[in-house]
């Protein structure tokens, strides 16, 4: 077995065009209040990887056209589908309308650990990512049919919300591909 790096011409990327015109996974991103820009624009490039279906930018959360976001969207803001709300409520009840189960992801009291979590590949999922300081509004979590959290074993008690996205990305596309 070699380990050669592959090349671009190896990974055979679609175009953007391409992309957003291809099935994705039945899942959104909610994003309420992110200040950072580098962590909206990593977002944005895990919802790529991942296929998703949206991501819904609320409040405070800056949208594209912008440099910073950019910089490490690195073109994803242009393939992933986007809405800006002007309050996350509003992006829940509108996605709820649309059919997606509301997951927070946060620690919460009854919170479902992430490796606990199987989901069921005939719902939707929208999951709320969180301010980088407070965590997601406690409306929020009101408002989510569940809660959803990462389990942590050292001193911090929370993680950068873009790795935490793109972990909980991974689960969900990851059992839902299992189910197939």
């Amino acid at each position: 077995m070699t380990n050669t790096k592959k090349t671009i011409q190896d990974l055979a990327r679609i175009s953007t065009e391409e992309f957003r015109a291809k099935n994705k996974f039945p899942i959104a991103v909610i994003l309420d209040n992110i200040r950072s820009l580098n962590n909206i624009g990593s977002i944005f490039r895990s919802s790529d990887a991942f296929a998703v279906s949206k991501i819904a930018l609320c409040g405070i959360t800056a949208t594209p056209p912008s440099v910073e976001i950019h910089k490490t969207a690195l073109g994803a803001e242009n393939s992933v589908d986007w809405t800006y709300y002007p309050s996350t409520l509003d992006a829940i009840a509108d996605l709820r309308k649309q059919g997606f189960t509301i997951c927070a992801v946060e620690q919460c009291q009854g919170s479902i650990s992430l490796e606990k979590f199987a989901p069921d590949p005939a719902r939707k999922y929208a999951i709320i990512m969180g301010h980088e300081v407070y965590g997601v509004d406690q409306a929020a979590v009101d408002a989510a049919d569940l809660c959803l959290e990462i389990p942590q074993f050292g001193t911090k008690h929370s993680l950068n919300v873009a790795v935490t996205t793109g972990i909980i990305l991974w689960h969900l596309t990851a059992a839902l591909l299992n189910q197939k």
